[in-house]
């Protein structure tokens, strides 16, 4: 059977492909310390696991408003103002298959072939392949790990050209829970003043920020940067809701509307339970979003400073989200247990095999001298991986 161009231009998930090996392994009666997929090892709260029955029970069955159902997005909207300064009316939202979707639509709604977007790197492995399946290019700036992989406004400056119509943001981000900071934001935002580039502000890890970092929506800057910005959030992490797919977009009204256009014909709508299931849990105080963030507040210290302990790893302490982001580059060059280790595939594939510890390449991400362990595990298997880490690099 023909398959097309496009879909073999896309490789496979590295996340979900380390995550798959060990699998594997572990299937095999193989004890596998894993720091694979971005998922919180919480279970969804019971009191929105019960909303969803009950939305069942009631006939929550249909099809709704493509754009979500009115009280979802009046929710949204309500939360946005509250949380993040953010004025949006609920014809302003769309309610998609997630934030990768949202993501995904969003590109497909403002971006055309030839369009240039400026990615910064680390990214999440998403973002490239929703560019190239807009037909755009990404133009990709390496942050400076002594700026935490953080892209600075010159960096963004020297990179705008005639064809730049879109930056991609991530704050906190995926794959190293940097935070960018009021003063950095505001500085981008500067950048982006007299020229026609949107920005795609992803803050699907708002809720996870840790210590005095302060997160801040790149919307709420200004209003140039209100917009020209489509924010994007979602459900998956803050919520441990990562399977019910539900996120949502919030921004000018054209481009939602052509999100909402493009959707009916895609999905029609997030699945109608899941969205009674969503609204419930904007009905939280907050107890069990914070007992999850506090709990991983506490792994991101700890697994950086074991990083850091040992040697030839440098790694940032987390601000936000849940994943480290160390540098292993000081041990390329080496030969382990009979392998050579070249590049962060070859760190990851032997770290598996050999001393069954499972990360993800930073090859994927766009920085080959790194590799992403998430923390979204107990703190024993923080310890017992690391543990098998650091013998294997003795």
């Amino acid at each position: 059977m023909k398959v097309s161009q496009r879909a073999k231009s896309v490789p496979a998930s590295a996340t979900m492909a380390v995550t798959g090996r060990a699998k594997q392994l572990k299937a095999e009666g193989i004890d596998v310390v894993s720091y694979g997929a971005g998922e919180p090892d919480f279970d969804t709260p019971d009191y929105i696991k019960n909303a969803a029955i009950e939305a069942l029970k009631a006939g929550s069955t249909k099809y709704t408003a493509t754009p979500g159902k009115i009280e979802l997005r009046k929710a949204i909207a309500a939360k946005l103002q509250k949380d993040n300064g953010l004025s949006y009316t609920p014809d302003q939202i769309v309610v998609n298959i997630g934030a990768k979707h949202s993501i995904y639509e969003s590109m497909q709604a403002v971006l055309d072939p030839g369009d240039e977007v400026i990615l910064p790197a680390p990214y999440w492995v998403t973002y490239p392949e929703a560019i190239k399946l807009a037909g755009a290019t990404a133009k990709i700036i390496k942050a400076d790990k002594a700026n935490d992989y953080k892209i600075t406004p010159e960096q963004l400056k020297d990179a705008i050209t005639d064809k730049t119509a879109l930056l991609m943001l991530n704050s906190p981000s995926n794959p190293g829970g940097f935070t960018y900071t009021r003063a950095e934001l505001e500085g981008i935002a500067k950048v982006l003043e007299g020229t026609d580039m949107m920005v795609i502000s992803d803050e699907i890890y708002e809720r996870l920020v840790y210590g005095q970092t302060e997160f801040v929506s790149f919307a709420s800057l200004s209003e140039d940067a209100y917009n020209r910005t489509l924010t994007v959030n979602g459900f998956s992490k803050a919520y441990a809701m990562t399977g019910w797919r539900c996120g949502y977009t919030a921004g000018p009204l054209d481009a939602i509307k052509a999100m909402g256009r493009l959707q009916s014909h895609m999905t029609q709508n997030a699945v109608a339970f899941v969205q009674d299931a969503a609204l419930k849990a904007l009905e939280d105080p907050d107890s069990e979003v914070e007992r999850m963030r506090q709990q991983f507040e506490k792994r991101a210290k700890l697994m950086a400073d074991r990083l850091n302990s040992i040697q030839g790893i440098s790694c940032p302490e987390p601000t936000g989200a849940f994943y480290c982001f160390p540098d292993v580059s000081s041990h390329f060059g080496r030969e382990i247990n009979g392998v050579k280790i070249s590049s962060s595939m070859d760190f990851a594939k032997a770290l598996l095999e050999q001393a069954k510890v499972a990360v993800v390449p930073g090859g994927a991400f766009g920085c080959d001298e790194n590799v992403r362990l998430s923390f979204a595990c107990s703190v024993e298997q923080i310890e017992k991986g690391l543990d098998r880490l650091e013998e294997w690099l003795k």
